[in-house]
């Protein structure tokens, strides 16, 4: 009798408890930012899909680019007729894309123009950890970084954002975040459509909520993080893309806080995926949907030339829209859909110095990792530069709820997928990642190793999670 009553008293606790973090945690945070420079002009960001602007390369020298970011303040125009105090990187709202090739000397030049603290953390590029952009590199208000790095890895989609204690999850809602392509010899050859901006199309994904005045509403929902009601494009409210009648090659990067997305076309044709996040995988892969968690890429080939002119097609978050694409004229085509990709060097398993266990727990911000929070005086782990490790990943459920599945990511190198639960990845995760999806009550196995010497982060890519100590840090040396 008295084990039930404790068990009645445990339980009641609990959901007082969580009533309390639902009702705290679904209070609207305003972004203390400044009105941005009056020659700043407001940016629309209706209607047509935008296309982010290639980043100059200043340095005129082969192999060696010079590249300059300004986090700033801006205002842009989600809604018609209204303006949204917004964050971006030389714009109002996210940034530009830069375009890198293997084997390139890249110097960045950084400046924080903001009246807050930032960073810039390169997502998916392998370089040393004083390079990586973390909470140890922080850029002070009107401050310069000026990292310095060789592009080491193959083509491929990443991305960049701030990663700063506190406040990453605010500054990218905000709008702190841009695209990087990495091109090389042999995705060159490969007559895949690569024409920027033209069959070559970067689609940043997002969600936001507004407040009446169209400025935003940041959420931090208990047990999902910041989940919007609006679906952006590249910073634009269901846009509409016109494309012609040929293959067209999308680079889609999940940018959302917290959100999954599940994408199909709205009549269920079936497109190739060619690449997740560290590359192309090694065969074009037939799908009918993508499902992309936060901190993921992928690149998908659709092609249109099986429809005629006027013909409308939605690409669909299972059945909620992201946006429309217009059929337009036929055109000549002279790309094509290779049966090969990419030859990716499989980690071999006998060569591992070991096993490590990560477990993931948790929700809102009752979250943990390996049942602490993080402490960035704290190095969680200790790796050997050039070792070959095995990571098992698992999430474990709350007391009175499943938790959520948790996009792990780790700083300053690609993975290979090994396993889910014993059985083999998934197609389409079977090339080079630096996140993965870890569903509620699964355990995922990867191999990884480090390259270059430094701290790195490890962490869940639903930001407001990290933020509430799910993540880690390792020192590689």
């Amino acid at each position: 009798m008295r084990l039930r009553w404790g068990l009645f008293v445990v339980v009641i606790a609990l959901i007082i408890l969580s009533g309390i973090y639902v009702y705290m945690n679904n209070q609207s945070f305003e972004m203390p930012i400044q009105s941005p420079p009056q020659k700043q002009s407001e940016e629309s960001n209706t209607g047509l899909l935008p296309i982010p602007q290639l980043l100059v390369d200043s340095n005129p020298e082969e192999l060696v680019a010079d590249y300059y970011l300004s986090a700033q303040n801006g205002l842009s125009n989600f809604i018609e007729g209204k303006q949204t105090p917004t964050l971006g990187y030389n714009g109002n709202y996210l940034g530009p894309v830069i375009k890198v090739s293997n084997g390139e000397e890249v110097r960045m030049h950084v400046k924080n123009e903001l009246d807050m603290a930032t960073s810039v953390h390169w997502h998916g590029l392998v370089v040393p950890g004083t390079s990586d952009g973390g909470p140890h590199q922080l850029i002070q208000p009107q401050s310069i970084w000026e990292p310095s790095f060789t592009i080491n890895q193959p083509a491929s989609t990443l991305w960049f954002h701030p990663h700063v204690m506190g406040t990453t999850a605010i500054q990218v809602y905000y709008g702190l975040a841009g695209m990087i392509i990495v091109e090389d010899e042999n995705s060159k050859e490969l007559n895949l459509p690569d024409d920027y901006g033209i069959n070559d199309i970067p689609l940043i994904i997002q969600d936001r909520n507004f407040n009446t005045d169209g400025s935003f509403v940041y959420l931090d929902n208990m047990m999902d993080g910041a989940v919007g009601n609006y679906v952006l494009v590249n910073g634009a409210v269901t846009p509409d893309l016109v494309v012609q009648q040929v293959k067209m090659r999308f680079r889609v990067l999940n940018g959302a806080n917290a959100r999954n997305f599940n994408l199909r076309l709205d009549d269920n044709n079936a497109f190739y995926q060619i690449a997740s996040d560290g590359g192309l995988i090694e065969a074009p892969l037939l799908v009918e949907n993508l499902f992309i968690t936060p901190g993921e890429r992928a690149e998908i080939v659709i092609d249109f030339s099986k429809y005629d002119k006027g013909d409308v097609v939605k690409l669909l978050n299972d059945n909620e829209l992201v946006m429309t694409l217009l059929i337009g004229d036929d055109s000549e085509d002279l790309t094509e859909i290779p049966d090969s990709l990419a030859v990716i060097e499989k980690m071999d398993e006998n060569l591992a110095t070991g096993v490590k266990t990560i477990v993931l727990d948790g929700m809102g911000h009752m979250v943990s990792m390996n049942g602490r929070k993080f402490d960035i005086n704290r190095v969680d782990d200790n790796v050997t530069l050039g070792d070959i490790e095995i990571w098992e990943l698992s999430t474990t459920s709350g007391m009175m709820m499943g938790s959520p599945g948790h996009p792990f990511h780790i700083h300053g190198t690609q993975f290979q997928v090994l396993s889910r639960d014993g059985s083999p990845p998934y197609l389409n995760e079977r090339g080079w990642k630096d996140t993965v999806y870890v569903r509620a009550n699964e355990t995922v196995r990867i191999i990884v190793k480090f390259d270059y010497e430094g701290l790195y982060m490890y962490h869940c890519h639903i930001l407001e999670h990290e933020e509430a100590g799910m993540r880690g840090q390792l020192e590689v040396k």
